[in-house]
């Protein structure tokens, strides 16, 4: 687990970029420089690159495979689920709208709970996206493991994106919504108020409460007894609350975002130096709307432990080597 200090950083720089995160940041003290914030920025788009030509061909491949081996410390938060004040766990009702993604090489999809209840036009600006076809070929460009996968960028780049509306959009916060694992959220240029296209899908870590504690003082804020018992068992990325806006919950398929996660990166593109880059690319083969048909909702990572599922290419004891080197 890392070891984290706070720190009252309010314009982060990506090194060798000009990308900038502008807000309260947690800075992880640790052997990479690597930014835990999730950016969105326009102003350094490539100027000739064209959205169509940055989509990756579909191999047709499903047989990649996942070891969670290393995730055996998660657990199943001890709340109420459907009274918690923490609402993201909650069941949708029979016919409401779902996001249904498809990883390219991984067997079955990741389904999403959407929240227009409490984040209207998040919600309404990723179904409009992706009844378009907007995300289908893009890629994660960016992966940090046991914090989040991020995508939704034309360019590839985390430079480019647009929303349904063409501008950006202002999609609030709401505290109902945290950054448990596997929420999904809009990433942004230093307020919700620069959503676009580009989102994230939090995997995160367990916290302590002594450290729960220190992020609720350096925020201003406190944590419901019933977040603090989320972020202490199934994990997630506290220090987000506030600053980004959630708009849905993974309930099938989070196996495969531990997957993602765990994929082998190198350092930068021409726009960062962050060592978040995969090796290999991460392929949306198709991001759809469906409707929730009333099945089986696994929302926590330990719901996936002992499982016959998809795994990935590279057993965690490889990966993890590969990232210390």
């Amino acid at each position: 687990m890392f070891k984290k200090t706070l720190a009252a950083i309010f314009c982060t720089v990506l090194a060798a970029s000009a990308l900038t995160s502008c807000g309260k940041h947690l800075e992880v003290d640790d052997s990479d420089s690597n930014d835990k914030s999730v950016s969105d920025e326009e102003s350094t788009k490539a100027p000739s690159l064209d959205e169509e030509s940055t989509k990756a061909p579909s191999s047709g491949t499903d047989n990649k495979t996942i070891d969670l081996s290393r995730f055996t410390d998660r657990s199943v938060p001890d709340i109420d689920l459907e009274n918690s004040s923490v609402k993201n766990f909650t069941t949708p009702e029979i016919g409401d709208d779902i996001i249904i993604m498809k990883f390219q090489g991984y067997e079955g999809e990741v389904k999403i709970r959407l929240f227009p209840e409490y984040a209207e036009l998040g919600s309404e600006n990723f179904v409009g996206l992706s009844e378009k076809g907007y995300y289908d070929g893009l890629t994660f460009h960016r992966i940090m493991a046991d914090f989040m996968i991020q995508g939704g960028d034309p360019l590839g780049t985390g430079t480019g994106g647009e929303s349904l509306w063409g501008d950006k959009f202002d999609g609030g916060t709401d505290p109902n919504v945290i950054h448990a694992s596997g929420a999904i959220a809009y990433a942004n240029s230093g307020s919700t108020a620069t959503n676009g296209s580009q989102f994230y899908i939090v995997t995160g870590e367990k916290y302590t409460k002594d450290y729960l504690d220190q992020i609720a003082a350096y925020n201003g804020s406190q944590f419901s007894d019933d977040a603090a018992e989320v972020y202490s068992t199934t994990g997630g990325a506290a220090f987000l609350d506030g600053s980004y806006t959630v708009f849905g919950q993974v309930y099938q398929g989070l196996d495969i975002i531990y997957a993602v996660q765990d994929l082998p990166v190198h350092q930068g593109n021409a726009f960062s130096s962050e060592v978040s880059t995969p090796d290999e690319p991460v392929v949306l083969e198709y991001v759809k709307v469906g409707k929730y048909e009333g099945e089986e909702l696994k929302w926590f990572i330990s719901d996936y432990m002992g499982e016959d599922s998809p795994k990935t290419t590279k057993d965690s004891e490889e990966t993890n080597k590969k990232r210390e080197d």
